[in-house]
């Protein structure tokens, strides 16, 4: 068909015209042209499509029936071309986006937000997945672009960074009130102990349903504290590694090593990315944790925090409003985590739409 289809398109301008003569002057042709390709034509289809008269040509019944269906395929050729020059004009577009809630709640949507509001006809598709699952589906071309954390990436796919993250450890400070009383009994057995449930009827329950605030250190670590929020850092902890708590004069330190191995703690599940890196800096450290629940959403280890269930490994950037409110605290470390950058990834080995350009531009990759 693709090699007839300069037959086609004189085979359809002379049975509009009814006239040789006239669909040649309108293809710019001779006529000898015209009746060869029209000839041509039938004998590759072994039909008569016109007949022919000293008055001009019509069409027969087999040449109206192939006359149908190519005016069709001019019509939807043409509304293509007209379609495709509107995608231009009007930026009309389509984006397929692969992000996990957290990050797509977190960073994408201040990205689309403005965007949106300058290309109102690109529509976006999100589908909310892991950063694992994010790049599977980039790399079987079922998404367009992924914002995800840095991470091993398949051959030709092209990692973009646009933001950097910390991952740190936050309790509420009624949970932290826990350990400090348990902390008082240290010298006949351990909070981890207690916590563990190895001793029988000196049991304090884990989780701590009120949220009144608790007064921790001294004036001067107050006074610092302060400093500290202003400054735009979480409230609640010393720059030591040693939490204090002076409410109760006979209490020992505990460390944040004594929490992190002794509280429940709450994680992503294993397949996150997330959860690796945090694993990996818990194990470089020394740091074995007996009692770890897994959560499948970011958001909610916040959330949990914040009602006392535990400590939670979370990002501080997402926490922010918490951490300023003093809902939870975040836990000091010698060694904090090596913090991580979120990105985007995209495929290097094919072309890009006008809209996805547009967009890699706007969010600077």
């Amino acid at each position: 068909m693709i090699s007839n289809l300069n037959n086609y398109v004189i085979f359809h301008t002379v049975a509009k015209a009814g006239n040789i003569s006239k669909a040649a002057n309108q293809l710019y042709i001779s006529q000898p042209a015209i009746s060869k390709a029209i000839s041509k034509l039938e004998e590759e289809l072994v039909t008569a499509l016109f007949n022919r008269s000293s008055r001009g040509v019509t069409l027969t019944e087999e040449g109206q029936v192939l006359y149908e269906y190519v005016e069709r395929a001019f019509d939807s050729l043409n509304m293509g071309e007209e379609n495709l020059k509107n995608y231009k004009e009007l930026g009309i577009g389509h984006i397929r986006i692969g992000v996990s809630t957290s990050l797509c709640k977190h960073i994408l949507l201040d990205y689309l937000k403005d965007f949106i509001r300058e290309n109102p006809n690109i529509k976006f598709s999100i589908d909310c997945h892991s950063t694992v699952n994010t790049i599977k589906l980039l790399r079987n071309e079922d998404i367009d672009i992924g914002l995800i954390c840095n991470t091993e990436l398949p051959k030709g796919i092209v990692y973009s960074p646009v933001k950097e993250i910390h991952d740190v450890f936050v309790a509420s400070p009624e949970y932290l009130d826990n350990f400090y009383e348990r902390a008082n009994g240290r010298d006949q057995y351990s909070f981890a102990d207690e916590l563990s449930g190895n001793i029988k009827g000196n049991i304090i329950p884990l989780l701590n349903s009120g949220l009144a605030s608790a007064t921790h250190g001294d004036a001067t670590d107050q006074g610092a504290d302060k400093k500290s929020r202003d400054n735009g850092h979480s409230s609640g902890v010393s720059a030591s590694t040693t939490i204090h708590n002076s409410s109760n004069s006979g209490m020992s330190n505990i460390s944040t090593v004594n929490i992190l191995e002794g509280s429940n703690l709450m994680v992503l599940e294993e397949a996150n990315v997330t959860r690796t890196h945090v694993d990996e800096y818990l194990r470089s450290q020394g740091i074995s944790c007996s009692q770890v629940l897994e959560i499948n959403n970011m958001d909610l280890l916040i959330d949990f925090a914040a009602i006392g269930m535990g400590v939670a490994s979370v990002v501080r950037e997402f926490a922010h409003e918490q951490l300023s409110s003093g809902v939870i605290t975040e836990l000091p470390l010698d060694t904090p985590i090596p913090s991580r950058s979120v990105g985007f990834a995209y495929s290097g080995m094919k072309n890009q739409s006008t809209a996805m350009k547009k967009f890699m531009e706007w969010v600077g990759v």
